[in-house]
């Protein structure tokens, strides 16, 4: 009988040791699931479900109620931790009396730290989509089973926290969703899942909100106008001198904009007059000059120029004084780099030098010369690299004049009157090369 009893005791704690790493294998998964569908990307889930994958769907769904899914994996833990502590614990206190629940303390703390949290966590976190849509299953069978008591559960915890003052139902995001994609486009930049060119491509998606047509005109003082009363020969030298297919023409002075003529338009006009240029009437080839606000958003121009069917637009500000021109072709740049076709000016305002530097026009945009060096000069406080380095030196440098800031040195080597037209900028140090490049 005493040897009957002794086997049943063994054949007990077999029972009940299985129970216990069973608890904790169901720990472990409870524990990778929840990091699982917490870190999946949404917008993968989103794009297999729109393929018809059932289990990204699944994921979706449990997704849309976040507070449920947590509160189903929390419970379902709970239940396993505690039961396997309970079992260890009493296994232990049956074979070596009150010293088992201090070594049942121990061993189920590194127990369930190692297999049940950090374990299955790093496997999730490392493919979180895959592990996801892995686990999304009985995941969902579980949230639908406890749905009733998570829901009492869920309205006690809310009730609760209203007592102290703390409101779940008014949601306050400290990111608006276009500050949360430019977030997540620069951390995955950071983390190589986005090369230089794509970052800048999604970036200037993004920015077309923040900038205006400010940032990418082109300056009056750099724009090619032409004068309406010149002779018809020599205006249409000039036309086909110009490098642009829309060129402004001004009567009286150069503020004084009449209109904008299309290369095309003109010609129309010579066709038209039997070839006969002295004949050329100007005024009637030219269209309506659009004015727009210096401080209209990128965006909104965009749309505009959709909108109207147009590619140009002079710039004016406040007081109607036209500070440059903007072209639908600046801002699809802004997204996609630089355009350039067979008729394109060569130089683009940056010229490499030997040593590293490069010699810029000082009306050179600062974003233009970040682009094509890959470097990270602020235009926060200016837009072109001779504002730049007004803005900074608190002056109007002279020829010659250097000055270091953000980590490049700045040299003046050609003024126009108070304007700087040359200027040689040269890094620091060469800029750290990443991936993709």
């Amino acid at each position: 009988m005493h040897g009957a009893h002794a086997e049943g005791f063994t054949g007990n704690l077999w029972i009940a040791g299985a129970i216990v790493a069973f608890c904790i294998v169901l720990s472990a998964f409870f524990s990778g699931s929840e990091t699982a569908l917490t870190a999946a990307s949404r917008a993968r889930m989103h794009a297999l479900a729109s393929s018809g994958d059932r289990r990204a769907s699944l994921v979706n769904r449990l997704l849309k109620n976040r507070d449920r899914l947590i509160g189903a994996i929390l419970l379902g833990n709970t239940i396993a931790s505690i039961g396997s502590s309970a079992l260890l614990t009493a296994i232990l206190e049956a074979l070596v009396g009150l010293r088992g629940v201090v070594y049942a303390t121990g061993l189920m703390t590194v127990l369930l730290l190692v297999f049940a949290e950090v374990l299955p966590k790093t496997l999730a976190i490392n493919f979180p989509d895959r592990g996801a849509l892995a686990v999304v299953r009985p995941i969902s069978f579980f949230v639908a089973i406890f749905g009733p008591i998570l829901a009492g559960v869920e309205t006690f915890v809310y009730w609760l926290l209203r007592l102290f003052g703390v409101n779940l139902r008014a949601k306050r995001r400290l990111l608006s969703g276009h500050e949360e994609l430019k977030s997540t486009l620069h951390l995955m930049r950071l983390e190589g899942g986005v090369q230089r060119s794509e970052h800048e491509m999604f970036g200037g998606i993004i920015e077309l909100h923040e900038l205006v047509v400010d940032d990418v005109m082109i300056h009056r003082t750099t724009m090619v106008t032409i004068n309406a009363d010149l002779p018809p020969r020599e205006f249409v030298h000039q036309v086909v001198a110009s490098p642009y297919t829309r060129v402004p023409i001004w009567r009286g002075q150069p503020d004084n904009i009449i209109g904008v003529l299309h290369a095309k338009d003109l010609l129309r006009g010579i066709e038209a007059s039997g070839g006969e240029i002295a004949n050329l009437k100007v005024d009637g080839l030219a269209f309506e000059a659009w004015f727009v606000p210096n401080t209209t958003s990128l965006h909104d121009q965009l749309q505009a120029f959709l909108k109207r069917k147009s590619h140009f637009a002079l710039v004016v500000d406040e007081y109607g004084v036209v500070l440059g021109l903007v072209t639908l072709e600046d801002i699809l740049e802004e997204i996609v780099g630089d355009i350039s076709d067979e008729h394109d000016l060569v130089a683009h305002g940056v010229r490499p030098n030997a040593d590293g530097s490069v010699t810029v026009d000082g009306s050179l945009p600062i974003r233009d010369l970040n682009r094509v060096m890959g470097w990270d000069l602020p235009d926060e406080e200016a837009t072109t690299i001779a504002g730049l380095v007004i803005h900074e030196a608190r002056a109007i440098p002279e020829i010659g004049q250097v000055f270091t800031f953000y980590n490049f040195r700045f040299e003046v080597l050609r003024k126009t009157r108070n304007r700087l037209a040359s200027i040689k900028v040269t890094p620091s140090a060469p800029p750290p090369k990443e991936e993709g490049e």
